[in-house]
């Protein structure tokens, strides 16, 4: 999903509306009953929710211009907010406590955002690693936030809905799924709204969003709101359907920094891109292991590897960031170009996200 009035080479509508129901076909029906439990559960699952972490921080970074390393803590106040919901307000539905578990972490990120309304760039991004300091530090501190567990640990309910349990590896990517698609066309939405180009122009130039009245304190602070909902409720699926078992320890820097390289891997202002980077990002591990296993045998260990991924994935940000700004979102466009040239296909001067 790239930025509003961008231009690009898009196949038909009645083209791009088959695909997009040969690819809900697949996810939602084909994967389930063909597709491995390692698959849902190992690769699937922990991609969705990064997904859509990614997509909040997009939402934020990408769409309305405030940088923010504390992604992390708002994925640790989304599933520790959804696990004492469940525990204290047993008669709440799963769904509800999911949705009320992302309202508490944009609440989170609202009272973090409002150094914005005065830092910018790198001063602002310092400033949002309190966020990720602080709640570690309170969920530690405080043992009521684990049901008094001294290690801070939790344990992650089942999964189920309406009667239906969603306690199968298959249950929980569906589930996922669902959210992650509902949540991602509601962002979709939002982002083609006027809020959605209140947030470019505060991104693009302040003082001329200013100017022509695009309120910047309710601008500023509804685009961390908005980003810390989603990924609270990332949180709650990488809590509730992948780990089911999480510590705080688990919602450290890295996770932040892992987030934050999915979108600039993937590409800044583009939902596309927050899913391209969270499938590299997920999948990139799993080829390195194989390919170092198959070429050096024991010697690559899960230190190696671990190193490795640190090297390979630093050294495509940079080149990212000097040859193709736009990362992987802008090579599937060039890609998707092509093929229209080939095919004859008609060129659209929109492209929305």
């Amino acid at each position: 999903m790239d930025t509003i009035a961008s231009t690009s080479h898009r196949t038909g509508p009645v083209a791009e509306s088959i695909l997009v129901g040969v690819a809900a076909v697949i996810a939602f029906g084909v994967i389930p009953l063909a597709g491995s439990d390692y698959l849902m559960d190992a690769v699937l699952t922990p991609f969705l929710a990064l997904a859509l972490a990614a997509v909040g921080l997009n939402v934020l970074t990408g769409y309305a211009g405030q940088v923010s390393l504390g992604s992390a803590a708002f994925f640790a106040v989304g599933a520790y907010a959804a696990y004492n919901l469940h525990l204290r307000v047993p008669e709440l539905p799963l769904l509800l406590d999911l949705v009320l578990a992302g309202f508490v972490a944009a609440a989170i990120g609202i009272v973090f955002g409002l150094p914005s309304l005065r830092l910018r760039g790198f001063y602002l991004a310092v400033s949002t690693l309190a966020a990720q300091f602080f709640v570690q530090w309170a969920l530690t501190k405080f043992g009521w936030f684990s049901n008094d567990n001294p290690s801070g640990v939790i344990d992650a309910p089942a999964l189920s809905f309406a009667g239906y349990s969603f306690t199968s590896a298959a249950g929980r990517y569906l589930f996922s799924l669902a959210v992650v698609t509902v949540a991602t066309i509601l962002t979709l939405r939002l982002l083609q709204s006027q809020t959605g180009r209140n947030f470019i122009a505060v991104r693009d130039h302040e003082i001329a969003a200013k100017v022509i009245g695009v309120p910047l304190l309710q601008t500023k602070l509804l685009a961390f709101g908005v980003s810390s909902f989603l990924i609270g409720v990332a949180g709650v699926l990488w809590a509730f359907a992948y780990l089911r078992t999480v510590e705080p320890a688990g919602f450290n820097l890295d996770r932040s920094f892992q987030i934050l390289f999915i979108i600039i891997i993937g590409g800044l202002a583009s939902l596309r891109g927050a899913f391209l980077g969270a499938a590299f990002i997920v999948v990139f591990p799993l080829m390195l292991s194989r390919l170092g296993a198959a070429l050096l045998g024991g010697v690559f260990d899960s230190g190696v590897l671990e190193m490795s991924q640190r090297i390979v994935i630093g050294a495509l940000i940079i080149a990212f960031l000097i040859t193709e700004p736009r990362g992987l979102i802008a090579l599937w466009d060039r890609f998707r170009a092509a093929i229209g040239r080939r095919t004859g296909r008609p060129r659209q001067d929109i492209s929305y996200n």
